[in-house]
C-alpha cells in the first residue's frame, strides 16, 4: 500500500497537471455543436483540463467514463420545467460558473481558463480580476451578435476580449467579423471543429462501408446503380432542402436515376413531403426523421454526394460552422454547398466539393448535373475531402509561447 505521504504527493502532482479549466454551459452528453467542439478540445489534453459545465440527462455515466474531471452545476429546467427553468437558467449559468470556478481554483490551482463561448462572459471578466489566471475565450459567431445590440454589453465584451490571453474562433469568417467589429490587438486563433469517429461508433471496429451502403439502400428500395443525394440537418426553411427536391425532376428528365435521403426533423417536414408529392418524386424522396449518430455512418456510406444549400442573411452567415459538410467529407463524399459564411472554410470549390449561389437555379442544377454524371469527379473530390477532414489543429498550440510544466506534454 502507498504511504499516506506518498498519496498526498501524488494528489498534489495530479492537481498541478490540471492547469486548464474549461467552462461551458454546453457539453456532452447533451447534443450541441458547441458541446461536441469543446469535448474534442478536452480529449486532446485530458491530463491538463478540468471541465466545469451544466448538468444534463445522462451526465453521471458519461462523466465517469472520461479521463479528465468534470464538475457540473444544476439545471433548473429539471426542477421548474422548461418554461420557468429556461427563464432562470441563464442567471444560474452565470452565478454557478463564477462561484464554482473560484472553488475549483483552490482545489486545482489552475493557471488558465478556457471560456467555451461568448455567452455569460461577465462572469469570466470578474474572474479575471479576482483570480491570478490568464484566459482564452472561444467565439462561435452568434455569441458576438447577441452582444452588439446593447452598447453596455458591447463595451463589456470588448473589455473582456482585450484582457484575454487569446481568442479562439471556430472559423476564419468569425475571425474576420471579430476583427472588423472590435479592431482588437489580442491574438486570435482559428481552430475549426473536427470529426470524432467515436461519435459514429466506428472508432475501435472499422465498419464495412460496403455492407452499410447496401443495408441502407435496401431499406429504402434504392438500386445499387442509382445516384443517392444525402442531406442531414434540422428541417428548417433556412437550410433550403426544398431546393434539392426541386432539382430531382430536372435530373430525372435528363436520364439520371437519382434518389434523395433527408435525415432530420423539424417544422418544414410536412411542406417538404407535399412538395415531393406535387412534383411526383415522393417515391424517390425519403425523409427518415431523426437518425442517431451511431447509425449515420450507414447513410453517409449509402450516398454518392452530400448537399445542403443554406440560404442565410449576411449577419446569420457568421453563425455556426456546418459540421455536416465536414462529416460528409470524412466519409469520402463530395459536397454541394452555398457560397457563403463559414461554409467556405470547409468546402473548397473544385477541391472537395462545389460551391454555388443558392439563389441561382442554373448554378445549382449544373452542380447536381456534373456530380451525378461524373463518377470520376465524385471520387476525386471525395478523396480530397477525406484528406482535409482528417486534419486538425492541436489546442496545445495556444500555449506554445508559455513555459510548459514538467511532465505535461510529451
Amino acid at each position: 500500500m502507498e504511504h499516506i505521504s506518498q498519496l498526498r504527493t501524488k494528489i498534489r502532482q495530479e492537481r498541478a497537471n490540471h492547469d486548464i479549466l474549461v467552462i461551458s454551459h454546453l457539453f456532452l452528453p447533451k447534443k450541441a455543436v458547441i458541446g461536441e467542439y469543446l469535448y474534442n478540445r478536452c480529449v486532446q489534453d485530458p491530463e491538463r483540463v478540468v471541465v466545469l459545465t451544466s448538468a444534463c440527462s445522462g451526465d453521471q455515466v458519461f462523466d465517469a467514463a472520461q479521463e479528465f474531471p468534470v464538475y457540473r452545476w444544476f439545471n433548473c429546467r429539471y426542477w421548474l420545467g422548461n418554461f420557468l427553468g429556461s427563464l432562470l437558467q441563464p442567471t444560474i449559468d452565470l452565478v454557478c460558473s463564477f462561484v464554482l470556478a473560484i472553488k475549483l481554483y483552490f482545489r486545482y490551482h489552475y493557471r488558465y481558463i478556457e471560456w467555451g463561448h461568448g455567452y455569460d462572459f461577465t462572469a469570466l471578466l470578474l474572474l479575471s480580476y479576482i483570480l491570478p489566471i490568464r484566459f482564452f475565450m472561444y467565439l462561435h459567431g452568434s455569441d458576438i451578435l447577441e452582444s452588439l445590440n446593447n452598447p453596455i454589453w458591447r463595451s463589456l465584451l470588448k473589455l473582456t476580449l482585450k484582457r484575454a490571453e487569446g481568442i479562439v474562433c471556430n472559423s476564419y469568417v468569425t475571425q474576420d467579423y471579430l476583427h472588423k467589429t472590435f479592431r482588437l490587438t489580442t491574438p486570435t486563433h482559428v481552430i475549426q471543429p473536427i470529426v470524432r469517429p467515436e461519435k459514429f461508433g466506428i472508432e475501435k471496429n472499422q465498419a464495412n462501408f460496403d455492407d452499410l451502403r447496401q443495408r441502407v439502400r435496401e431499406a429504402y428500395n434504392i438500386p445499387e446503380t442509382a445516384i443517392v443525394i444525402l442531406s442531414v440537418g434540422r428541417l428548417v426553411k433556412e437550410k433550403s432542402f426544398d431546393r434539392v427536391i426541386e432539382n430531382l425532376p430536372l435530373l430525372l428528365t435528363i436520364g439520371l436515376d437519382v434518389y434523395y435521403i433527408l435525415c432530420g426533423q423539424g417544422p418544414c417536414e410536412p411542406a417538404l413531403k407535399k412538395l415531393a408529392q406535387r412534383l411526383r418524386v415522393d417515391k424517390r424522396v425519403h425523409l427518415t426523421g431523426h437518425i442517431p449518430d451511431d447509425q449515420l455512418a450507414g447513410y453517409y456510406a449509402a450516398c454518392d454526394l452530400f448537399a445542403m444549400l443554406s440560404s442565410l442573411d449576411p449577419k446569420e452567415c457568421i453563425q455556426g460552422f456546418g459540421i455536416v459538410y465536414l462529416e460528409a467529407n470524412y466519409f469520402g463524399k463530395p459536397v454541394i454547398a452555398s457560397r457563403l459564411g463559414s461554409v467556405i472554410d470547409i468546402v473548397r470549390h473544385e477541391e472537395n466539393g462545389i460551391l454555388v449561389n443558392p439563389k441561382s437555379g442554373y448554378e445549382v442544377f449544373q452542380a447536381f448535373k456534373r456530380l451525378c454524371n461524373d463518377q470520376h469527379l465524385r471520387e476525386k473530390l471525395g478523396r480530397k475531402g477525406k484528406q482535409l477532414a482528417r486534419r486538425k489543429t492541436l489546442y496545445r498550440s495556444l500555449y506554445l509561447s508559455e513555459p510548459i510544466p514538467n511532465g505535461v506534454l510529451n
